[in-house]
């Protein structure tokens, strides 16, 4: 058999190039529609086309192996809804910068209810070094957001697109509404470091595969899980939180901040990391339990 010959680089430059600008182009003209339209009309389309896609067989495994006793009919039922959050989620990226309407003086007035909002100003002022971890539920880029609004910045890690173009333009608008980004990449861990021996505040998303991570029990099943914020939290004696996005009816959200956490210390006093990286798992397995059509199912979190 023939083997193929790769494209050259400067063909996948102009390919990125072009995708990158299809979705720019996309995104801007979403941004002409009413909000709420918008966004019903992403999850509608996500949740009717998704099903097809050869990724949600990753999904229905998934959900069909976490909940051995639910039926079939309501495994598929948790896949279309998955498909509905992450539609939504798409397009509310569209609108971050005009999306969270929380006003502090009057809580009932538009679509999001916090709570916690005593702890976002407690870590704000502390003086401290924190870190605050969460999952991939309901609009999980809503959380960053609802922090700066309270004046908490914090450094988040995100794992940037392959595409270089799209990369530095999400950037931007990332950077617009919350505060400091670092990519997930070498070094990074280094540079979480960094900002939390200045007495900054780090976000973690820590519910996803981690190849080199430690192993962690997560639905009754071994995954592995990046260690990094139990280590940050050991080396920095900082205080953990957790925090999640809950998508309610009638384009609502509820914005949850916890903690500190209660983490299990060795015999040297310091955070012990394993048994912490468990007790975040149960939390987060816990919110999925609650939620579960608005977990990111379609990510391959168990292998081997």
């Amino acid at each position: 058999m023939a083997r193929k010959t790769p494209l050259p680089r400067w063909l996948l430059s102009v390919a990125d190039w072009i995708y990158a600008q299809i979705v720019l182009t996309l995104l801007r003209a979403i941004r002409l529609l009413p909000t709420r339209f918008a966004v019903n009309a992403g999850g509608a389309l996500a949740r009717t086309l998704g099903p097809v896609f050869p990724v949600s067989r990753v999904g229905l495994d998934n959900i069909r192996r976490a909940f051995p006793e639910k039926s079939e009919a309501e495994c598929r039922r948790i896949l279309k809804g998955v498909w509905d959050n992450l539609g939504r989620t798409a397009v509310e990226y569209a609108f971050l910068d005009r999306i969270f309407d929380f006003d502090f003086e009057n809580p009932d007035a538009g679509h999001f209810d916090v709570d916690g909002i005593d702890l976002f100003l407690e870590i704000a002022n502390s003086g401290r070094p924190s870190i605050i971890v969460t999952g991939h539920t309901g609009n999980w880029e809503l959380l960053p957001v609802c922090a700066a609004t309270y004046g908490l910045q914090i450094t988040v890690l995100f794992r940037p697109p392959n595409n270089a173009f799209l990369a530095d333009k999400l950037d931007e608008v990332r950077g617009a509404v919350m505060g400091g980004l670092v990519p997930s990449r070498k070094g990074a861990l280094v540079a979480l470091n960094g900002v939390m021996e200045k007495g900054g505040h780090v976000g973690l998303l820590v519910d996803q595969h981690f190849s080199r991570g430690k192993p962690i029990t997560f639905f009754g099943r071994t995954a592995r899980a990046n260690p990094s914020f139990a280590k940050l939290a050991r080396n920095h004696e900082a205080n953990v939180y957790a925090a999640r996005s809950i998508r309610l009816p009638e384009g609502r959200f509820r914005l949850e901040l916890m903690g500190p956490l209660e983490l299990e210390r060795d015999e040297s006093g310091k955070i012990a990391i394993e048994p912490a990286m468990q007790t975040v798992a149960n939390l987060i397995e816990g919110w999925v339990r609650e939620y579960p059509e608005q977990w990111l199912w379609l990510h391959r979190r168990w292998r081997g």
